[in-house]
Formats: structure tokens, C-alpha cells, sequence
């Protein structure tokens, strides 16, 4: 009941987190979204503004041959009008000496020649006012039109930066993710690991050692009831049971760690843990070959590559149920080469990475050593797993 709780918080908490990536996801194209949408609306706002600045330069520069025809025909209106003032003025002066159409036709002429005048100095004005206000919303319009330049670069810089670097986010939160939950089931393997461990030891060695302390009692009973011949057999018995345990505690000790590796190094050790896992599954057969001239290398490359080997192995015995399988070590110049490869029934690389942790804990594990792994697998077709170790000599 337990298990199945926790399975269910489990599967709840993956689900949340697969809504907040879906979710993100979808931010993310809603603000590219929104970006794109604005740029276009910016755009519209500049071809327009660069529409109406050109219609009215043309207009300015119409106003502006007005201006000009305007200052000309009232500099000769001005022109005119002193001239008709002067003959008015003479009149005038002279008023007995001409008659009275003369005089009309002096100060009417001279009155419409200043009407006019005024007119033209005042078209000009308006002339004038409209060039100087066509200027300004020409200066307001250019204006206008470089921000709008700048917010569409911005605005495409901003879209390139959400669709290019932060469209990987999700991804990369996807990765952390996995990342959080491959330490939680490392803490939890951990802990599973120290259970079985606790478990071999109390149902191997501990049961073993209690019932070579019941076998003691019993030797003494046994001699003093049934004599020397008797209790002798009972203590090759007990020698038996006494080697048992010890072996029993030598394989727990070589599961946690290979104390061959420190004396002999990375082959022999490989050698003969492959013949020990031979004899625990007698079904199975493992082939090993090595190939070069066999060097000690840094004692880390030596766990870390015995314990790639292992786990390819562990994988294979457990999920891809295999009767035949060959590892080979190839050594190069400043590399080491691993082939490992079974006959069993194989799986696809691309959907079952993603949720196994003992690939992730081996990708992992290759990382650290500067290394590659290539997985080559389909289902029905075996496994072939190929690693490549820089190494350097001890």
C-alpha cells in the first residue's frame, strides 16, 4: 500500500513538472508571439510616418516656391505702390493743376495698389507660418521614423534572442530535471544499496557465524556424549561453514569494491570477475579479450572503467536477458577502446535513455573521464555499447 503511494507522488510530481515545461514552452511562443506582433504594428506606424513625411516635403517645397513667387510679386507691388504714392503725392501738391478725374484715378490707384500690397504681405505671412509648422512636424515625423527603425532592430534583436538561446530553455530545465532526479535515485539507490547489503550480511555471514556458535556448544556435547570420532566430524562441519562465511564476506567486499584492482590492475581484475559472474550464472557465457600492451593506468580510470564494464554487464543480465555476451579492451596510444556486446533482446537507445539511470549514471561516469559512449541497439537485435577513454599511465 505504501509503494503504491508513493508511486502515485511519484507519478503526480512528474506530471507537475511536465506541465510547468509545457507550460513554459508555451510562454515562451507566446511572447515570440506578442514580439513578432508589436514589430509588425511598429513597422505599419513607420512606412506610414515615412509615407506622410514624404507627401509633405512636397508640400514644403510647393509652399516654399509660393514663398518665393509672393516675396517677388510683392516687392513689385511694393515697388509700385511707392510710385503711386509719389504720383499721389504730386496730385495732391498740385491739386489746381489737374482735373478731377486725374486726381480720382491718382488715389484710387494708388489704394488699390496698397490693398494689393497688404494682401501679398499677408498671404506671405500664412505662407510663411505654414513652411515653419511643415518644418517642425517634418523634424517631429524624422524623429518618429529613426525610434521606429530602432525599436524593429531591437524588437528583432529580442525575437532572435527568445527563438535562438532562450528556446532551449525548456530543454535545458528538462535536462536539470533529469538531472535533480538522477541524484534523488542515486540517494535512493544509496539506500536501497545498504539494505541488500545489510540483508546479505544478516542472511549470509551473520546467520553463518550464529550457527558456528550453536555448532561450538554442540561439538562440546557432542565429545563429552558421543566421544572424539563424533565431535571431529562436527568440526569439519563447523571448518565448512567457517570457509563458507569467509567466502560469503570476500564476495560482499569484492561487490563493493574489487581489492584486486589495487594489486593486480584493470585486466586480471576484469578477468576474473568476469569468471566469478561465469560461475554465479551458469547459463550465461562471457567472452573477454584484450588486445595491445597491457599498462597501469591512474588508479581512478581503473574503477571508473571496471565499473562501465560491471554495469554493462548488470544491465544485460537484468534487462537484456542474454546468453552470450563479449567484452573487449583495446589499447591505444593514450586511449582505451571497450566493446561490450550481447545477444540479447535489445532495446531503442532514443526511449529508454531518457528514463534509465544506470545509462545516465554511465554517460555521466564518461563525461568525467573526457571520454564518449555510442549506444548501438534495436529491440530483437542485442546490445552493443562502445566507449573511448583518454588514459594516462600510473
Amino acid at each position: 500500500m505504501k509503494t503504491h503511494v508513493k508511486c502515485l507522488k511519484e507519478k503526480k510530481q512528474m506530471t507537475n513538472k511536465n506541465l510547468e515545461l509545457q507550460s513554459l514552452d508555451v510562454i515562451f511562443d507566446r511572447m515570440v508571439e506578442v514580439m513578432d506582433h508589436s514589430k509588425k504594428d511598429i513597422f505599419i506606424i513607420s512606412e506610414q510616418s515615412r509615407q506622410s513625411f514624404e507627401e509633405m516635403k512636397v508640400e514644403l517645397e510647393i509652399i516654399r516656391g509660393s514663398i518665393e513667387a509672393v516675396i517677388l510679386e510683392g516687392d513689385s507691388l511694393e515697388a509700385k505702390s511707392r510710385l503711386a504714392r509719389n504720383r499721389l503725392a504730386e496730385v495732391s501738391k498740385n491739386f489746381n493743376s489737374y482735373d478731377e478725374p486725374q486726381v480720382r484715378s491718382a488715389y484710387e490707384n494708388a489704394n488699390e495698389l496698397q490693398i494689393n500690397l497688404l494682401i501679398k504681405r499677408n498671404e506671405e505671412k500664412q505662407l510663411r507660418q505654414r513652411r515653419d509648422e511643415l518644418e517642425r512636424r517634418l523634424q517631429g515625423l524624422l524623429e518618429m521614423i529613426e525610434r521606429a527603425d530602432q525599436l524593429v532592430n531591437q524588437v528583432n534583436i529580442v525575437i532572435n534572442y527568445l527563438t535562438s538561446d532562450l528556446k532551449e530553455v525548456g530543454e535545458a530545465l528538462e535536462n536539470a530535471k533529469i538531472k535533480q532526479d538522477f541524484t534523488l535515485k542515486i540517494i535512493e539507490a544509496q539506500e536501497e544499496e545498504r539494505k541488500r547489503l545489510s540483508r546479505e550480511i544478516h542472511d549470509g555471514p551473520a546467520q553463518m557465524l550464529a550457527n558456528v556458535l550453536l555448532r561450538t556448544d554442540l561439538i562440546n556435547l557432542t565429545y563429552q556424549q558421543r566421544g572424539g570420532e563424533e565431535a571431529m566430524k562436527e568440526i569439519i562441519e563447523l571448518k565448512s561453514t567457517v570457509r563458507e562465511a569467509l567466502s560469503e564476506v570476500r564476495r560482499i567486499i569484492y561487490d563493493l569494491r574489487p581489492m584486486a584492482l589495487d594489486d593486480l590492475g584493470l585486466i586480471p581484475t576484469l578477468r576474473k570477475y568476469i569468471a566469478t559472474t561465469g560461475e554465479y550464472n551458469p547459463t550465461k557465457k562471457i567472452h573477454f579479450q584484450t588486445y595491445g600492451e597491457e599498462i597501469r593506468i591512474q588508479p581512478k580510470f581503473e574503477v571508473a572503467i571496471f565499473r562501465l564494464i560491471q554495469e554493462c554487464l548488470t544491465n544485460g543480465l537484468k534487462h537484456g536477458q542474454f546468453s552470450e555476451a563479449w567484452v573487449k579492451v583495446e589499447w591505444v596510444k593514450h586511449k582505451m577502446n571497450i566493446i561490450v556486446k550481447d545477444n540479447g533482446i535489445g532495446f531503442d537507445p532514443k526511449v529508454v535513455k531518457e528514463k534509465s539511470f544506470g545509462l545516465i549514471g554511465m554517460q555521466e561516469r564518461v563525461d568525467l573521464l573526457e571520454g564518449s559512449m555510442k549506444i548501438l541497439s534495436t529491440p530483437g537485435n542485442g546490445t552493443t555499447i562502445l566507449f573511448s577513454i583518454p588514459i594516462n599511465e600510473e
